[in-house]
């Protein structure tokens, strides 16, 4: 007993020691990458005005040269995403990308490896083009530029948050119109649509889908239901009559028995 005893307390004690040997190892070689974001204004302004960004990844380690992918994350609040338009560029034109939504998040990912070369010392640097439509009065968007190299590793990754206003917000005081208070629909309109389940069900359907019940103005629900209950009364009706029919016949029967036959008289028979 006392050496099972000594063989857990030897067992903690090493199981403690790679723990401790764990948290004490050096970060990895990725933390020598960073990640930076330039060219963002104060803030965006709706409609025809076209800002160029640019993300830019470094490296401070001795390393090998690596190459980059780049993925921009895209988030938005009180807007919707096809209220903006972003473009990936390069010096030979439009960089393809992957685009995938999900709510009001967007990522776009480069379909192809980045031409630069991520070397220690150097920098690789993406470009995009960022727009919103006209009809923004008011939104925030987030913005998290992402490295990552060939094997889809995370190199370095970072974030700005900026707020989207209209462009008749940016005029002048002087020429600027009054604006009427927002009332509460106006504020929940202009909150990003999170549907769940039970909000897309209260949906009204769309113009042109026919509707069931008398709303629609054809047979619905409750004329079929009327209908049907008729039928059934009308059969049930029926039913009781010839039940009744028959049960008068029966006592009819049983009461008089066989129908009388009077005899015939005898004569006796000639010769």
């Amino acid at each position: 007993m006392a050496t099972v005893w000594r063989n857990a307390v030897r067992l903690g004690v090493v199981l403690a020691c790679l723990s401790a040997t764990g948290l004490a190892a050096p970060a990895p070689a990725f933390a020598a990458f960073a990640t930076e974001l330039s060219g963002l204004p104060d803030e965006f302004t709706a409609g025809d005005e076209v800002r160029t960004l640019s993300a830019v990844v470094s490296r401070t380690d001795p390393g090998e040269c690596v190459k980059v992918r780049w993925s921009m994350v895209l988030t938005v609040e009180g807007l919707r995403l096809d209220q903006v338009k972003m473009d990936r560029i390069e010096d030979s034109g439009i960089f393809p990308l992957q685009i995938q939504t999900e709510g009001t998040v967007a990522r776009l990912t480069d379909r192809q490896l980045d031409p630069g070369t991520l070397c220690p010392d150097r920098t690789v640097t993406a470009r995009y083009r960022v727009a919103f439509d006209a009809d923004v009065t008011q939104g925030r968007v987030t913005l998290a530029a992402e490295a990552y190299d060939p094997n889809l590793r995370l190199l370095a990754r970072r974030t700005a948050t900026r707020d989207v206003v209209g462009a008749d917000v940016t005029a002048p005081p002087s020429t600027r119109t009054p604006e009427p208070a927002e009332s509460e629909a106006d504020v929940e309109a202009s909150e990003p649509a999170e549907q769940t389940e039970e909000a897309v069900a209260e949906v009204p359907p769309a113009a042109g889908r026919p509707t069931s019940g008398s709303a629609a103005g054809g047979f619905g629900v409750v004329q079929a239901a009327f209908l049907l209950g008729g039928l059934l009364l009308f059969l049930g009706a029926g039913l009781l009559l010839r039940l009744r029919q028959l049960t008068r016949e029966s006592r009819r029967g049983e009461e008089g028995g066989l129908p009388f036959e009077r005899p015939r008289r005898w004569t006796p028979a000639r010769r």
